[in-house]
């Protein structure tokens, strides 16, 4: 296991029903700050099949931070947006 995340072949326990096991998937993810509310849809990462608890890569989390804090920075009070991996 690499990052928390599963290499082929190999499957994650969740860590929070600790009865499912995650599996490739994307979902939305909701995120404030202030009175700024961003969705951001789509976002690739780990789904547990029991649970829907959702675990991302280091690489997708600074992106969404980076959305996030960009959306902070402009005044935005809410937006949904669809994920971009060059942010």
């Amino acid at each position: 296991m690499v990052n928390g995340f599963r290499h082929e072949g190999q499957i994650m326990k969740c860590v929070i029903c600790k009865h499912g096991e995650t599996r490739p998937g994307i979902a939305s993810i909701t995120l404030e700050r202030g009175s700024t509310v961003i969705v951001i849809r789509d976002v690739p990462g780990e789904v547990c099949d029991t649970c829907g608890e959702v675990y991302h890569s280091e690489e997708v989390t600074a992106i969404l931070l980076k959305q996030a804090e960009q959306a902070y920075r402009e005044g935005i009070d809410v937006e949904v947006r669809r994920y971009r991996k060059a942010a």
